[in-house]
């Protein structure tokens, strides 16, 4: 059995529910991980929203180890160390003005003819992120159950994702959470992120393990799984936790 020196997770609805902070269980339990193995977070949101639904609630016992803590906000393409009491941009890979500009033209033109076009949404349903143009088909606010309601097969993203990777072939468009689609520069994926992630911690793929809620084919944590980085399918952040109840004691006599 390989060595599980780094464990990754996926953000929305694995540590957390969709945009939302994470349960104060689940704040306990990822610094109680972080006692014993380094920790990455790798998601589509921006570091903002990592620091809400993540940083932020850990309990005071655990920040002490977040230099142990790797943010990997965009789906890799950014990446934040926390060094000198401060979070730190290590790195981000930037579209440039004409890739933004038609890759926001080519979602809006295509959700609109395909009718998934929403005109009651919580918030922008279009946002540029840098390194990434995300479509949120109700708005980056829109409550847990009606993103779940809105399509629940992923029938509507993954149709819409087609019709806008045909429009821009040079970049890469990808199937995001509950109800969005991701646009980043071509080849700029988890699996990219991971392979960063390694050469910077010097931790080979071999010994990480990766959690996430979406590695099915059209999710994105699939290509983590396709890279062959060890993974644990989950259903939503319960899941999750009794997951890491049960890892941390497999990990701790390594880490003493």
């Amino acid at each position: 059995m390989p060595e599980t020196r780094l464990v990754a997770f996926d953000l929305d609805d694995t540590l957390a529910p969709s945009k939302s902070p994470m349960d104060p269980r689940m704040s306990q339990l990822l610094a109680d991980l972080l006692n014993v193995v380094p920790v990455c977070i790798i998601s589509g949101g921006q570091f903002a929203q990592f620091k809400m639904q993540a940083i932020d609630n850990l309990p005071e016992s655990g920040s002490t180890h977040l230099e142990r803590l790797h943010l990997m906000p965009t789906c890799g393409t950014q990446y934040f160390r926390f060094e000198n009491e401060t979070w730190e941009q290590i790195y981000a890979e930037n579209l440039t003005d004409d890739e933004k500009s038609r890759a926001l033209a080519a979602v809006e033109t295509r959700a609109k003819e395909l009718g998934f076009w929403e005109s009651d949404t919580w918030g922008p349903i279009l946002e540029d992120r840098g390194s990434q143009i995300t479509f949120s088909a109700l708005g980056q606010a829109a409550p847990v159950p009606a993103k779940q309601a809105w399509d629940p097969t992923g029938e509507k993203k993954n149709t819409l994702r087609e019709a806008v990777a045909a429009d821009i072939p040079d970049l890469e468009v990808r199937s995001g959470g509950s109800t969005s689609v991701d646009i980043t520069r071509k080849g700029i994926d988890k699996a990219y992120g991971m392979k960063k992630l390694a050469e910077l911690t010097g931790i080979p793929l071999d010994d990480m393990l990766f959690v996430g809620d979406r590695l099915d084919e059209n999710g994105n944590d699939y290509p983590v799984k396709a890279l062959g980085v060890r993974c644990e399918a989950v259903e939503d952040w319960e899941d999750t936790a009794r997951f890491i109840e049960a890892l941390i004691p497999q990990l701790a006599p390594a880490a003493v």
